[in-house]
Formats: C-alpha cells, structure tokens, sequence
C-alpha cells in the first residue's frame, strides 16, 4: 500500500513499549513513567506525573503547575464533564468539537484531555478509550509533554491560511504512529480566513475514522454555522467567585503559604471568572509578599488591593457615604488620600460604581446578603446602604457615574474631573425626588395660598394666535422680524383656576369634537390634509402638502396654493386627481403666485413655542424649575389639540395640560 492510500482499520497499533518517534531516551522515559509505584488515585499523583513527564528544571508557574489533567479535576463545568464521561462509556464520542468560552476557563485544558482519553492504553498496554486516562501509558505521558506524533496543536492567530489546512487535510490520509486516534487542535480557530474554513469542510464533515478535531475559540460567532454544524459544540462557563476562593484556597495550602480569605476574594474578583487569570495574580501576590515555605508571613487583602490597583474597599464605602450624605469635603479628602496612595481616580470611580450596582442587587434580590460569593463587609455595610437607600437614588448615582466615567477617560486632568464628579454627586444626593418636591409645593400652596390663577392657551385661541403670525408673516417684508404677542387675552378658559377661590377646573365650552365622518368633504384645509394622510396610498403627497404648500385660497371645490421650490411640480394636479377620486364635484386646484399662508409645519412650531412660553409662567412649572436648577422645560403639548394640524380631539382629562406624557402623534401612527 503507498503512502498516499487511505490505512485499513484493522491494522495493529503500534508496540507502546518500542521505541517511540523520539528514539530510545523517549522510550526510556516512557519506561520509567510506566514501572512508578505511586498509586495513581493519590491526590497530588496527577501534579506529580506531569512535573515527571514535563522534567523542567525551572520554577513553573501555578497556571501550568495545576493545569488540570483529568476531566475530575476540571472546575465549574459540570454539564462538559458529565456529556464527555456519557459519551466515552458509551462510545459515542463525536469526531469534532468546538469548545467556546472566555479566556482561561479551560477549552485547551479540555482538548488536550479527550485526546489523552482517546489514546490511553493504560498502565498495562490494553486499555481502550476511556474518560478517565490513566496518565502513565506513553500516550499520556507524550501528550502530556506536548510531544506526542499524532497529536498536532495549531495556533489559528498565527496560522490563519489555506495552506496551513491542506496540512492537516493531507496528514488525516496518514494512520496515527503511536496513538489510536490522530487529534488536531486548532486554538482560536474563528482567526482562520474564509478559504480556510471552505478547505476544512469536506474532511471535517466525513473525516478519517482514526482522525477527531477540536476545536476552541473566544468568538463563537466569527465561526461560519456551516463549520458549527458539523461539530459538537460545548460552552464553558465562567467559574463563579465561591469555586475560584475554594480552588486558590487549595493551591495555596498545597504551596504551604498563608493568604487571607478576603484577599482570595479579591484575586478572584478579579479573575472575572477565568481560572488561568486568577492563578497567575495568586503567582503574582505570592512573589510580591515574598512568602515562602519558611517565612510564615500572610498574604492580606491590603498587599494584594494595592497589586490590583484597587483602592482600599474601606474606603470605598467611605466614600460612598460620604457621597450619599452630600458632605462633599469628606468626600474630596476621601479623594486625596486615594490618590495620595497612588490610586487611579478613574479607577476609584468604577469602585464606587461597583459598589452601587451590589448595594442595588442587595436592595432588589431576595437572601443576597446570605450568599458567600460577598466578602463579609459588602453584605454587612452594603446591607446597611441597601436598607436606607431608595432605587431612584441608586438609579440617580448609577447614571451620573457612569457619565462621569466617560468624561474622566476623555478628560486631560483625571484628578480635577473626578473631584468634580463626586462634587456633582454630592450635591445630587441631597435634591429631593420628584414626589417631594410636588408634596411640599401642594403644602406650601395649601398654607400660603398665593397661587394665582393661570390660563393656558386652549384649541381656538392657538388657532387663532397662529393665523395671527401667519398673516404677520404674509404681509411682512424680507428679513423684517415678525413680533408674536401672547394671545392670552383672548383665551376663553382656564386650565388651572387656583385654589384661591374653589379647587375646581373651569369648564372647557369651547372644545370641538370631530363629528364629519371621513367621506364628507373637509371644511378646512388642516382638514383636507389630515384627510390626505389617513386615506392616500402616497405618502410623500401628505409630506409635501405639510411641508411645502402655502395655503392662498380654501373655497372647494377651488383651492389655491403657493408651492416651494423643493416641491414636484405636478403637486397640484396630483392633489386634484385625488379630490376629484374621493369626494363629488369636479374640484379645482391649482398655483398661484401669492404668498399665501405658514406650512402647516411652520404653523405647528409657532404653537408649540406658545405652549412652552404659557406653561413657563405657570406657578408650579415656575416651582420646579427652581428647585431643580439647571432644569430645562420640554415640549408641552396640548392634549386636547392636535399640533399637527389645529384639529381637536377627545381627552379625558379637561384641563388639555400635558406635561411628561407623550400625547400619540398623528405622524407616527
């Protein structure tokens, strides 16, 4: 058979005990793994092989040390471990997989340990594939050195064409030379180029029988479906804060140093859920503390804070009172004396932004303050913060913290912004909310009783402040300023009559009901319009009849109008065709040169600015305004008129006063 030939299965594994691709010291080391006498269910037995196997002279640091090599000894992936021992005892094991996750949760961990699983022999030479490799075959003991022929590890991020796959796709036509099965590991393998994973597609979906693939990437979603299809997928999860605290709490008993329970919390906080991460800052604390075997000292939560560059978690919580309490000098000492001690103000920042989303969670989740995953003084300090604090001040602080995050990041004085953001914090907390203010000011109005009746514009008296403008606007010059006076002499209600004589509303006589059903012929040209847009197919018609028509004459069946320029020059007769469709009588439009009337776009911003200059002088407008400084007043809108085209409409509530409530618009319905 050439070399080229596809290997028939029943071909006979290779000798375990010959000599292996190395030569004869490869086998000798193979020898000696396999004669130990150290019972292979010992504890430490699995860190002990692999430092044998490995035989580095050098100090390893603890990420390498305690990689895990079994599936038991993998952390926090339950659903991963237990699919994988299903599947081996079954033998059901896939011939691909992708392993997805974040960085140092376990993907090449797990790959490396279902190719030992699938090329374990056992200690007597005769075992097949199991989930639970002995770790003193040759199989093992090269795969755990990184030196095993048919187990071949590629870095997708540097290896990212086409013709790196074609060598895997030729070496699948290859029978493996030590092992049972040839495993390929491509490591971040959403870096491959698009013709790369085109080449892989066809080997991938029927490959080899002695071949498997696995898979791991951090970006799931760069790796095209019809890849993901053809592979058993696996998601590692984060390790939650309570397993990594028990896991570093082991390895530091095991490297016989003393580290405070709040310090490991900290690290592992830190490792946002990765444990690779997490044991290279316990490495970290360790040399910085200089503990060793013999010297005894502690690793505390202050030496590894400050390794974080974490400030102080007593001060945090300083801080975050001081900044509830509104006593802004404590609060701007509390500053200095972070950064005094090297601390980063925006650092100090997403501290306290930290501390407030727990504080939140504290208030919100139920038995929280029972959970270990908090250190001892979050759920007893935060717990006190929690029971005090309302959410619309915790909402209130989030907000701002995460806006002065932002402007601290783009700012070149870091120290000065994050001293004035805690100034605005400061002064935030001692506002009172809404509901207080509208309490106090229905109190102070009961007991002064000063108020003076108020009338807002109603439905008529807008109309006929807009043709007002309108006809100011008509007879005016170019460039002359036209003068708006308030129509408020003319308003024939009152919204609010004060509670200076009864606490009742003035009645509205003058509110309109449209009672002309659609088919009618509109009696307005804000009518026709309205009419337009409910019933005509064509939607630029209505935009350009509410945006580019001035109305000259309203007489049906004749109506003439004044086009801008932007308008299309059949506008008229289009209009026209469609009166001339819906309604009797053969209606005339057509353009004339006189200047004619507003837009109905012009006429609705002139009565939103007379909405806005009316409600300004409102008492109570006028009271909030002044308790909330810098406070700006929206849009007011009338809930008995349509701004959009002056027409009235139904409302339950009489006064037709509308504020922080969107009224529906007719231009989004």
């Amino acid at each position: 058979m050439s070399d080229h030939e596809s290997p028939a299965d029943d071909l006979p594994l290779p000798d375990g005990g010959g000599p292996g691709l190395f030569g004869d010291e490869q086998s000798i080391i193979l020898s000696d793994a396999i004669d130990r006498t150290e019972p292979a269910d010992e504890e430490h037995a699995p860190l002990t092989k692999k430092q044998s196997a490995t035989s580095d002279a050098g100090y390893r640091v603890l990420a390498r040390k305690y990689r895990p090599a079994t599936l038991d000894e993998l952390i926090g992936q339950d659903a991963l471990v237990r699919t994988l021992q299903n599947a081996f005892a079954t033998g059901r094991v896939a011939h691909a997989f992708m392993l997805t996750g974040v960085r140092g949760v376990g993907k090449t961990t797990t790959a490396r340990i279902i190719a030992r699983g699938l090329n374990c022999t056992g200690a007597d030479g005769k075992g097949q594939a199991t989930a639970h490799p002995c770790g003193v075959c040759p199989n093992c003991v090269a795969i755990l050195a990184d030196r095993h022929p048919d187990v071949l590890e590629m870095d997708a991020a540097s290896r990212t064409g086409v013709d790196d796959v074609r060598g895997i796709i030729e070496a699948c036509h290859f029978r493996p030379i030590q092992g049972r099965m040839k495993v390929f590991i491509v490591d971040e393998v959403h870096m491959l180029s698009r013709n790369a994973f085109n080449a892989l597609l066809k080997t991938l979906e029927e490959p080899p029988p002695q071949v498997t693939f696995i898979f791991a990437t951090t970006e799931l979603r760069k790796v095209p479906v019809t890849v993901l299809s053809r592979c058993q997928r696996f998601d590692l999860r984060r390790i939650a804060q309570s397993e990594l605290v028990s896991f570093f709490t082991k390895i530091a008993d095991r490297e016989k140093v003393t580290v405070e329970t709040e310090a490991l919390k900290l690290i592992a906080r830190a490792a946002d859920g990765s444990v690779r991460d997490g044991l290279s800052l316990l490495d970290q604390a360790i040399a910085q503390s200089g503990s060793s075997n013999e010297s005894g000292e502690v690793i505390s939560a202050s030496l590894v804070a400050a390794m974080l560059g974490l400030s102080d978690r007593s001060i945090v919580f300083d801080l975050f009172d001081a900044v509830m309490r509104g006593d802004i000098s404590a609060a701007i000492a509390l500053s200095d004396s972070v950064y005094d001690r090297g601390g980063d103000p925006g650092l100090m920042l997403r501290d306290l932004a930290e501390l407030t989303h727990t504080v939140t969670r504290l208030k919100t989740v139920q038995n929280l303050q029972d959970a270990l995953d908090l250190p001892e003084s979050e759920r007893i300090r935060g717990g006190a913060f929690a029971s005090s604090l309302s959410l619309s001040a915790l909402s209130r602080l989030w907000q701002m913290l995460l806006k002065g995050i932002s402007e601290i990041d783009d700012a070149p004085l870091r120290r000065e912004a994050a001293e004035m953001v805690l100034v605005r914090l400061c002064y935030a907390s001692t506002l009172p909310s809404p509901p207080e203010i509208l309490k106090r000011l229905e109190h102070g109005e009961s007991a002064q009783d000063t108020r003076a009746p108020v009338a807002l514009p109603s439905p008529l008296a807008l109309s006929s402040g807009v043709q007002d403008v309108s006809e100011r606007r008509t007879h005016a010059s170019p460039g002359e300023p036209v003068s708006v006076s308030d129509p408020g002499d003319r308003l024939p209600h009152a919204i609010n009559a004060g509670r200076a004589g009864s606490a009742q509303r003035a009645p509205v006589t003058d509110r309109m009901t449209v009672e002309d059903p659609p088919e009618k012929e509109p009696k307005s040209w804000r009518e026709l319009v309205a009419f337009v847009k409910d019933n005509s197919r064509e939607a630029s018609l209505h935009g350009h009849l509410r945006y580019s028509v001035h109305l000259v004459t309203f007489a049906p069946p004749l109506i003439e109008v004044r086009t801008d320029n932007e308008a299309p020059k059949d506008l008229p007769r289009r209009l026209q065709d469609f009166l001339r469709a819906r309604f009797a009588g053969e209606w005339i439009v057509r353009e004339v040169d006189a200047p004619g009337e507003l837009t109905l776009a012009e006429q609705s911003a002139d009565i939103i600015q007379l909405h806005k200059r009316r409600s300004e002088n409102h008492p109570l407008v006028k009271a909030i305004l002044k308790a909330f400084p810098g406070a700006e007043l929206g849009d007011i809108k009338d809930s008995s008129f349509d701004d959009h085209y002056g027409l009235p409409v139904e409302v339950d509530d009489p006064s037709g006063l509308v504020l922080d409530h969107d009224v529906p618009d007719p231009e989004d319905e």
